[in-house]
């Protein structure tokens, strides 16, 4: 049996916007998992618009750094996500996390 490849999923700018945002790809799976840490990483892949693969790796990469971590329930996985770390960038080194998903998400979602 031939194994189905996957491909990127991506939604098209509605005309005269830029086909660019101002998080990245990281942020973005970061805050699908603040909103529901039980969302499956298919569901994520298909909010991002990114590939299930690339939601894989991207877990890993903020698990290694200590931005999350896989808590296993069953056959399912339940995602913390450490509010209090700095941001990455030099440029907003100075903020936490909390304050990221605070401004996207809403005060509801941190702590």
């Amino acid at each position: 049996m031939r194994k189905k490849l996957s491909r990127k999923v991506t939604t098209p700018a509605p005309p005269g916007v830029a086909p660019w945002t101002f998080l990245t790809n990281h942020a973005h799976v970061l805050l699908c998992l603040v909103r529901d840490p039980a969302l499956r990483l298919r569901d994520v892949a298909a909010q991002v618009g990114v590939t299930e693969r690339a939601v894989q790796r991207i877990v890993t990469e903020l698990e290694a750094a200590g931005y999350l971590r896989r808590i296993k329930e069953g056959r399912c996985n339940r995602y913390e996500i450490d509010l209090d770390l700095p941001l990455r960038h030099p440029v907003e080194r100075h903020c936490e996390v909390s304050k990221l998903v605070r401004m996207v998400v809403g005060a509801n979602a941190s702590k």
